[in-house]
Order: structure tokens, then sequence, then C-alpha cells
């Protein structure tokens, strides 16, 4: 468990591969310096930084890029704490997306200003930094450590509004949720550690599939969940997430929608798919990936109901998260190759098309004060672009073809549809039933996310505004609307290129 001279020589050999495949964080590190130091400058001193950090994340994303294919790039490195393949790669630029897409928005919408830019930005870059190890992390120690990376910068981010009592809230409830979400989590770390003498993922799982899932393992294992599934927002640990989303700015609300989600998928999935690569056999769908099952199926229902009474956009679209994690869930508990792929397809289409919702919250409230219901009222009247694209992107997130979200929501359903196929087909019924439960689940409360979704849709299209004053639009903020729509409408007709290269990423757990 401790490091050898063996293992420390060994470790000084590697440095040089190991900085080459942590090269999108180190350029992250470099960006977030840079940010602290522009201020000790006279001629940045008031000169707003989003352009720095812009390009920090431009070429991080770059850097990430190139490892999608894997090959030389693959592999553990800094001593197996953080593993390099194309899954990390594929889910490294989602995230950086994400936050290029967060930091472009901000731009737009001129939140942060100059002055709060340097911190703002740095928050954000430091953030997305402990998202990327979580998507690499292969140590229970690198795990806590990335999911404390990515959660406190987010605390800070919730209440950057100055003045704003919601914001202050909001960032005080976050935090008081993170830190018991992660106390439950060290304790079940440390439960896994002290039975298996290690923390090293392969080693863990190796030791289960000699082991078995016994009460101390399968209670140390189900604690860790806990704490990812803080992340995700999934019931019941998703208190925090309409009061945050509320309180917070809609640019960092949507950011923490998406790219949170995003690195805590990656890592649910890393945990539960190098377990079953050891293990073999029904042993992890039968039982963790049954209660991410069950939590999912529980996580999309609570989301879509609760979402039916919200008038305030941020908190509508804070409950429409949740659901959305719920779907992703459902995927994720078959433990496959096929949920894997269909999961980081999803989230693809997850990140476009709620960033893109997001926005126009963000645009519509920077024009009107308002982020409730009402200032959407007419909004086609007052500006089509924003009642069209918003209109995109909320049937998107319905799953209404021929839109991203569609094909999204089709893969993860057919994944778990094969996955009950395959367990009823191997002897493992009572887990077939499951799936096809789940998968009935997931059908139904599709239909019945039609009903918020639409409204918000026909509040744009069929009422009449409060205020019928033009909102006018610059051609940066047209640009951006109009690619992310089209995205959407791309991803949903040209499956194959995104689908070859989930796939590909999936393929490196090399499980059924």
């Amino acid at each position: 468990m401790f490091p050898t001279a063996v293992k420390v020589d060994a470790l000084q050999s590697a440095v040089g591969s190991d900085l080459l495949m942590f090269l999108p964080e180190r350029v992250l590190c470099v960006g977030i310096v840079s940010l602290l130091l522009a201020r000790l400058l006279p001629l940045l001193d008031r000169a707003h930084l989003g352009g720095l950090a812009l390009a920090a994340v431009a070429v991080s994303l770059y850097t990430a890029g190139a490892q999608v294919n894997g090959g030389e790039w693959s592999g553990p490195y800094f001593g197996g704490m953080l593993s390099s393949d194309a899954f990390a790669g594929l889910v490294r630029c989602f995230i950086l997306g994400a936050a290029l897409l967060t930091i472009l928005l901000s731009q737009l919408t001129g939140i942060p200003d100059a002055a709060d830019s340097a911190d703002f930005h740095t928050l954000l870059l430091g953030g997305t930094l402990g998202m990327l190890l979580m998507a690499s992390a292969n140590h229970l120690l690198m795990i806590f450590i990335a999911v404390e990376m990515a959660s406190l910068p987010g605390y800070a981010l919730a209440g950057f509004l100055k003045g704003k009592k919601a914001g202050s809230e909001a960032a005080l409830k976050y935090v008081v949720y993170g830190a018991g979400a992660s106390g439950i989590m060290l304790y079940g770390i440390s439960l896994i550690a002290g039975i298996f003498g290690t923390g090293y993922l392969p080693d863990i799982a190796a030791g289960v599939a000699q082991r078995g899932f016994d009460l101390p393992v399968l209670a140390g294992f189900s604690l860790v969940l806990v704490g990812l599934g803080f992340k995700l927002a999934a019931v019941p640990f998703h208190f925090w997430c309409p009061d945050v989303f509320e309180g917070a700015a809609a640019e960092v609300a949507g950011f923490l929608s998406v790219a949170s989600k995003a690195a805590a998928v990656a890592l649910t999935l890393r945990v539960l798919l190098t377990l079953h690569k050891a293990s073999g056999g029904w042993d992890v769908p039968e039982t963790l990936g049954l209660m991410v099952g069950v939590i999912g199926a529980i996580t999309v229902t609570f989301g879509n109901l609760a979402a039916f009474s919200q008038t305030n956009l941020k908190r509508l679209l804070a409950y429409s998260t949740i659901s959305h994690a719920g779907y992703m869930l459902l995927a994720v508990a078959t433990v496959t190759t096929a949920g894997t792929s269909s999961v980081l397809f999803y989230l693809a289409a997850y990140v476009v098309m709620n960033l893109g919702a997001f926005a126009v919250v963000a645009l519509v409230r920077n024009a009107t004060g308002g982020e409730s219901l009402s200032a959407f009222h007419g909004l086609v009247q007052r500006s089509p672009l924003l009642a069209v694209t918003f209109t995109i992107f909320l049937l998107s997130l319905l799953g209404l073809p021929p839109l991203a979200g569609f094909a999204g929501k089709f893969q993860v359903f057919e994944a778990v549809y094969e996955g009950a196929r395959a367990a009823t087909a191997a002897g493992h019924a009572p887990l077939g039933k499951l799936f096809y439960v789940l998968l009935g689940v997931g059908a139904v409360n599709t239909a019945v996310s039609a009903y918020y979704y639409l409204k918000i849709v026909r509040a744009m299209l069929l009422d009449e505004p409060t205020d019928a004053t033009p909102i006018p639009t610059s051609l940066a903020t047209t640009a951006y609307l109009s690619v992310l729509a089209a995205t959407l409408f791309a991803l949903g007709v040209m499956w194959n290129p995104l689908t070859r290269l989930a796939e590909h990423a999936a393929a490196s757990f090399a499980i059924r």
C-alpha cells in the first residue's frame, strides 16, 4: 500500500510519459495560474480575462481530443492514480466543451464583469480541472480528491452574484449538503481500502472477484455511490439542486448541470465497469447495478413530477436535470458496453441542449430582468430567434425526432432492452424483469415530461407578451444559439460518427 524504493524509481522513470497523458489538465493549471498572475500586471488589472480563460480551455480541449483514440496515450499513469484511455478522453472533451460554451455564454451575457472576471474564470477552470480528474480517477484516494476539487469551486460559483441573498443561501446549502455527502463517501472509501488493503481500483476489483459482494464490501461501495449520487443530483441526494440552480446565475447553473453530470456519470461507470471486468458474470449487475437502476427510476420519476408545478425557469430546468440524470442511470445499471456507449452519446447531446436552454434563460433575464415563465410569454413576438432556438432545445430535452435528444434516449432505451434480453437469456429472469420495468418507467416518464416542456413552448408561441418591446440579439448571440441548435439537428440525423466514437470509448473496458 505504501511506496517502496522500486516503485519510486518506476514513478521517476515514467514521469515524462505521465506528464504527456496529463497534458489537458496541465494546460488548465497554466491557465489558472495565468489568470491569478494577470491581475499583478498594471496593463491587465482591469481587463476582462475571459479571452485568456477561453484560450486555456480551447488548447486543453485540443490536447484532450488527441487522447480519444487511445493508442500511445493509453494506460494508467502517476502510479496508477489516474488512467488515460479512450473513455476518459471522450468524457474530457465533453467537460471541456461545456466549459468552452459556458465561457462564450458569459462573454455574451456580461456575467461576470471585467472586475470579477479573473475570480470567476479561475473558479470555473478549477472546477473543470477537478471534473477532468474525476473522468480519469483510477484510485480511491484520487476519486475523493477529484470530487472535492470539482465541488469546492462550484460552491463559490453558486454564490458568485454579489448582493443576491438567494445566491448566498444557495451556496450555503450546496456546501452543507456537499460536506455531508463527502463525509459519507470518505467513510465508504476507508471501508473498502481497509478490507482490501489498497485503493487501486483494478486491485480492488480483483479482490471483489475473489471475495464476492458480502455485506461490508457492498456497504462500502454503496457509501461511495452516495457521494457520486450527490454530484449527479440523483434522488434522494438531490435536495441541493433546485435551490442552487435558482439562486445561482443561469450561466453557472448551466455549467454545473452538464459538466458536473458528465464527470459524475463517467466516474460511476468507471467504478462499475472496472469491477465488472474483473468479476465477470452477473455479480455487479445484480448488486450495484440493481441499486443504480432503482435509484435511476425513482430519480427520473421524481424529477419529472416535481417540474410540473414550477414557474421559475431555472428551478424547472433543475428538476429536468434531475430527471435526465435518472435516464442516464437506467443505462448505467446494465453495466454493458452498449449501455456505456449510449450514456456517452446521451451526454454529448445533453451538454448541447441543456446549455442552450440555460443560455436562453440568461439572455431573457438580461433583457427583461425576469426568469419566471411570465417573462417568456409571447417571446416569439419579441425575439423570434430566442423563441425558436429555445423551442428546439426543449423539444430535444423532451426527446422528439429528428433532434439529438431523441437519438440519445433511443440508444439508452435500446441498451436497457438489450440488457433485459441478455439477463433473461442467461437465466437471470428477475434481473431481466427489472430491466423491462426500468424501460417502461423511462418510456412513461418521457411522455409525462411533455407537459412541462410544452408548457414553456406554448407560453412563448401562443400567449400574448406582457411587454411588446423587441429584444435585440447581437450577431454573436445569433451565431452561438444557431450553432447549438444546428448541432442538435446534426447529431439527431447523423448518429454514426458520434456513436462510433462512443462505442470505441466504451470498448476501453473490454466487457460484453
